[in-house]
């Protein structure tokens, strides 16, 4: 056997990252995804991630723009599955902003205020 062939690591290193945000915002972005569970009838154990870890993919996808396929094999997931559950997770936020129109109307009448 080479040298080359005896350096050769055919298996990932796992290594611990420290995230930039508050586990309070974690439990937040995780507390909206129970609450789309519940209001969808997912059962519990259906799914390989729980909403902690979940809302952790989201936020690592969100704030670092880290790869599907990346936190897919992080989380031991499908790259679909890891998609879908970006998608759905950026749809709780959504829900908890204003729609355009009560933007547009909240912009009126800051201006008309001042």
């Amino acid at each position: 056997m080479s040298e080359n062939q005896r350096l050769r690591v055919t298996t990932g290193i796992t290594y611990t990252a420290v995230l930039d945000f508050s586990r309070e915002t974690v439990l937040y972005l995780a507390r909206l995804l129970e609450a789309e569970r519940r209001a969808r009838g997912t059962r519990r154990a259906t799914r390989r991630l729980g909403p902690f870890k979940q809302a952790v993919l989201v936020l690592r996808r969100l704030l670092d723009n880290t790869r599907i396929a990346q936190l897919a094999a992080d989380n031991g997931i499908s790259g679909r599955s890891c998609h879908r559950y970006v998608l759905e997770g950026i749809a709780v936020l959504n829900a908890q902003g204003p729609t355009l129109a009560q933007a547009i109307a909240r912009a009126k009448a800051a201006t008309t205020r001042t």
